[in-house]
């Protein structure tokens, strides 16, 4: 009886699923990405994740009044709906005419890499597309991806973004881990969002916190001495965005436990800096410290 009632779950999951995208897939870009925020701008504050939202938010910025924190937050979800309706136009929203790498030093270096590198995303602006920047350097990046629990919806998300990950796209499990360990050795570009609570990563400061963190892509990059770069996607207006990617120092002293953590502590203050810039298009609803 139990799985019948989950398989019933699911299958009315994924009906609602499937007509919400027929939905916002219907409608022009523009107008679903400013109907879905809209919409998740007035209905999220009665959930219970707002007040997740607002606590963390106190905690990155106890400077701001409630009345700023409360107004990111509202921002947050907006971005966030937005972000949910722009999925289902994915190969539009990563059009050249809607996405501009801001030209940097940076990024020049990770045009001018080797064949292999790692580049972590965050969840910031629509990070869905956060690997074109990878793409348009000439790399075919793999990545992880954690899966949703109706597998129906988990199948038909992962459809729409494997075409972005021409090098794989692996559930998130340890055999993926070890199947992404070999692609960057052998030749590979690793894709990663890597701003998210990590239970058994290494615990380093996220705004002036100690923050459970992924240590994997600072292994990669460490063991196999690979090129480690951030890449953040920023909505500039509607559905249009720009990528900026910046490099992060390897710590290079012979001890890799202790060089993985110290480039960990790196990656995660350039996540840090970069959220600060446009705070309320991060999403500040999941858990991500203790």
């Amino acid at each position: 009886m139990h799985k019948f009632i989950k398989r019933l779950r699911d299958a009315l999951d994924y009906a609602a699923f499937r007509l919400l995208a027929a939905f916002f897939g219907s409608l022009p870009v523009e107008i679903a990405s400013s109907l879905s925020g809209a919409s998740w701008r007035l209905i999220a504050p009665l959930l219970g994740r707002h007040k997740r939202a607002l606590d963390n938010l106190a905690v990155a910025f106890p400077e701001k009044s409630l009345a700023e924190r409360e107004r990111i937050a509202r921002a947050m979800w907006d971005n966030l709906g937005r972000a949910f309706a722009e999925f289902f136009h994915l190969d539009e929203v990563a059009a050249e005419s809607r996405l501009a790498l801001e030209p940097t030093p940076d990024l020049a270096a990770l045009r001018a890499a080797s064949p292999n590198a790692v580049v972590c995303g965050l969840h910031m602006g629509n990070w869905e597309i956060v690997v074109v920047a990878v793409l348009r350097c000439g790399y075919k990046p793999a990545g992880i991806y954690r899966q949703i629990s109706n597998p129906r919806v988990d199948d038909y998300v992962r459809r729409i973004r494997a075409p972005l990950y021409p090098g794989g796209l692996f559930a998130k499990s340890s055999r993926a881990a070890v199947q992404l360990m070999r692609y960057a050795k052998s030749g590979g570009c690793a894709a990663f969002l890597a701003d998210q609570r990590e239970g058994r990563g290494a615990v380093v400061p996220f705004f002036g916190r100690p923050a459970p963190s992924p240590s994997f892509p600072a292994l990669i990059a460490e063991t196999h001495d690979l090129p480690l770069f951030v890449a953040r996607v920023k909505r500039q207006k509607g559905a249009r965005f720009s990528i900026r990617v910046e490099q992060v120092p390897l710590r290079r002293t012979g001890d890799r436990d202790a060089d993985v953590l110290a480039t960990t502590a790196a990656l995660q203050a350039t996540c840090e800096r970069f959220i600060r810039e446009a705070p309320e298009q991060w999403m500040w609803a999941h858990r991500r410290w203790a």
